[in-house]
């Protein structure tokens, strides 16, 4: 029988307060506060697709920008992620996805080796969507790879207004993670020759 993979991570700093709970086998529900409302939609529709229970409060200095705290979510969701799949026995490691919104098309592929790496080609068709920074998702992703150990591929196929281009981003990246953290039963521990993933 699996375990149970669900993990709770807090962080608290000058600039940020943050509280992750995901359970990686869950049916999508989730309640988030992050303080900034379109990331609210992005996590919220990354639970959802991706099938994760996911629980986040966030409080920073948003009245400085949304830098901080969108770096320290990556970091935070990132930590909670590596904690929750533990040693990654059993798992099928790879995920990927090329996801349309609308006009736009995305592709997204990821593997959980443990060596983290972000490769983003994303070009938005302005800087704001719905008043937040999009240049700041780079952040969000960069410190999610950097904490979870993921390589993520992120490339925009088709150009599109910037909702719905990052909205396919978030789908894209969610059900892509949960193809990889998805378990398969020909698999005995690490899916790595060198038996164990880094």
């Amino acid at each position: 029988m699996k375990k149970d993979r669900i993990a709770e991570v807090k962080r608290s700093t000058a600039e940020t307060e943050i509280s992750v709970r995901i359970d990686i086998d869950g049916s999508g529900k989730s309640t988030v506060d992050t303080g900034i409302p379109f990331m609210d939609h992005m996590l919220t529709l990354f639970a959802r697709h991706g099938f994760f229970d996911l629980e986040i409060t966030a409080r920073g200095d948003i009245e400085v920008d949304c830098h901080h705290t969108i770096e320290d979510l990556g970091i935070v969701l990132g930590d909670a992620i590596a904690k929750a799949l533990g040693d990654k026995a059993g798992i099928r490691r790879y995920g990927n996805m090329i996801l349309p919104m609308d006009e736009t098309l995305v592709l997204v592929a990821l593997d959980l080796s443990g060596r983290p790496g972000l490769y983003y080609d994303v070009n938005p068709v302005s800087e704001l969507v719905a008043g937040f920074d999009a240049r700041l998702f780079h952040e969000f992703f960069q410190a999610l790879c950097a904490r979870c150990g993921m390589n993520l591929h992120i490339r925009q196929l088709a150009s599109g207004e910037n909702h719905h281009l990052f909205e396919a981003a978030f789908k894209g990246l969610a059900k892509a993670l949960d193809a990889a953290t998805s378990y398969d039963p020909r698999v005995s521990g690490p899916l790595s020759t060198k038996g164990k993933f880094d």
